[in-house]
């Protein structure tokens, strides 16, 4: 392999890396969101 597509891939790896990083990270917030309404919910059931 080449020295420029060596440094190509690791690029796009770490593009992807960071992709995905930021996919987990808004899908954490989601479901904490989700887990707050059903808290909030059953408290007002009680």
């Amino acid at each position: 392999m080449k020295t420029k597509d060596i440094w190509m891939l690791a690029v796009v790896l770490l593009a992807a890396t960071a992709i995905g990083c930021n996919a987990m990270k808004g899908a954490g917030k989601d479901i904490e969101k989700a887990g707050k309404t059903v808290q909030k919910a059953a408290e007002h059931k009680n």
